[in-house]
């Protein structure tokens, strides 16, 4: 019977899935999976693109860990494609690759200032407080007024982990670096602004509840940002989603904090909606002073137009969390425009001609960009898988396919690479770290030490 020896860079959800589906798939040939991953632990966005109070959506780590602990996939952690392992490698060793690589930078904002001192991308500071390895440890929280752009789930994980106080992040597996960071942080306002109205905000509603449940916040919100036209009033009445979004922020209009009128909390977050940043003010050292944005307003189809009034908000950081954005893999073709590998369905095209490369796919954020749920990942991924199979025709034909090939080639480089196993020790290293604070975990955030865990040593 034949086989296909496959490769997928990239252990998040993304490959995970990919790898799962193919191995459930209906096929005319046996099937064996090496999955690499750059860090020492699997995951991806779900271990390092979460918000640590985020205990629901941490549950879609159960269904990925049950997809490894099968034992029919198998894991290289802390192995860099293009760098331990290139795509000649995978070439002579496998019949195919899947890149699943996500999306882990910020997408661009081209206004005036943006390059002050504190302005930030919020992927960075997502990583900080994530605890990951490859990210300084300390992170500047000196600011007393801090902005953040953005109307997604990311834009309000980020306010809600810099109005937070650090002491309600002890329940969770927050790093202790980034609780010490946490607690010294000097915010008392958090600004969030979106271009579009209320009824057009790209966050979930249960993210926004969870913002008015902070302990010792005020939620601020503007009465003049609630006079809604017909395409709003419109997307209340058909969207249950947007219906539950507008009963939210409605509740928190009733509330005494709103526009600035006797909150009692010692920290605030003010949501600015028809807000499109135009420049940020530096002061004489290059820091952020302050944001100014034009007043937008409906233009009836559901988008926004700008008034042309200008206003000005003070503060001393700025975060951006307006999109991901991917990042080219060497030798893959990359579409620099949209931070995407070109592909049709998964199948990988060259970036000149349209035609398809044979033997290399994509699936996930890199595929498609930085957009959908987990839902959408898997549905993504069976689109790729299906091209796989029937793609068989055009697989590579490797010089060594053998199970071997790899571990000697790791070896022969150097590389110290984590196991499945090594994932096993590390995972039970972190609970038993949380264990005498009744933590869920405190997650291991240097990489020598999640390697050295790993590999026993």
């Amino acid at each position: 019977m034949t086989k296909l020896r496959l490769a997928i860079v990239g252990a998040g959800p993304a490959g995970i899935y990919a790898a799962d589906i193919l191995l459930k798939a209906e096929r005319k040939f046996d099937v064996s999976i090496d999955l690499f991953e750059q860090l020492p632990a699997p995951y991806g966005l779900v271990r390092y693109g979460v918000a640590p109070d985020h205990p629901r959506i941490k549950g879609i780590i159960t269904a990925l860990r049950d997809v490894l602990d099968r034992g029919d996939i198998r894991l290289f952690g802390n192995v860099r494609f293009g760098e331990d392992i290139t795509l000649e490698d995978l070439k002579k060793h496998y019949n195919a690759v899947i890149f699943a690589t996500g999306a882990i930078r910020d997408t661009a904002l081209d206004i005036p200032g943006v390059d002050a001192v504190a302005s930030y991308g919020a992927a960075d500071y997502v990583s900080w407080f994530d605890g990951h390895p490859d990210v300084p440890r300390e992170w500047p929280l000196d600011a007393e007024s801090v902005g953040v752009l953005g109307n997604g789930n990311v834009a309000l994980d980020v306010a809600r982990m810099l109005a937070k106080h650090a002491e309600d992040l002890l329940v969770t597996e927050v790093p202790e670096n980034v609780y010490e960071g946490l607690k010294a942080s000097r915010v008392t306002d958090v600004h969030v602004f979106g271009r579009r109205g209320p009824a057009q905000v790209k966050f979930t509603p249960l993210e926004l509840r969870e913002l008015g449940e902070l302990r010792d916040v005020d939620m601020v919100v503007y009465d003049e940002d609630f006079d809604y036209d017909e395409a709003s009033k419109d997307a209340v009445a058909s969207n249950k989603q947007v219906m539950v979004i507008d009963r939210v922020l409605q509740s928190w209009r009733k509330r005494d904090s709103v526009n600035n009128a006797g909150g009692t909390a010692s920290r605030r977050l003010h949501l600015h909606f028809w807000a499109r940043p135009v420049e940020v003010r530096k002061d004489e050292d290059g820091r952020v002073a302050a944001l100014v944005y034009e007043r937008t307003q409906p233009d009836g189809q559901g988008g926004a137009i700008g008034t042309g009034e200008l206003r000005e908000v003070p503060m001393q950081a700025l975060y951006r969390a307006i999109g991901y954005f991917g990042s080219p893999l060497p030798g893959v073709p990359f579409d620099k425009k949209h931070g995407v590998i070109p592909n049709r369905e998964g199948q990988v095209l060259a970036k000149d001609s349209n035609q398809r490369v044979p033997g290399i796919y994509a699936t996930g954020w890199i595929k498609r960009g930085p957009v959908g749920l987990i839902g959408h990942t898997k549905s993504d991924a069976m689109e790729t898988v299906r091209h796989i199979i029937n793609d068989q025709g055009s697989w590579w034909q490797p010089e060594d396919p053998s199970e071997d090939s790899i571990p000697a080639l790791l070896e022969e480089r150097g590389v110290k690479w984590t196991d499945l196993e090594g994932w096993h020790r590390l995972d039970e290293h972190e609970i038993a770290l949380g264990a005498p604070q009744e933590r869920a975990r405190v997650k291991v955030v240097p990489r020598e030490e999640m390697v050295r865990v790993s590999r026993g040593e």
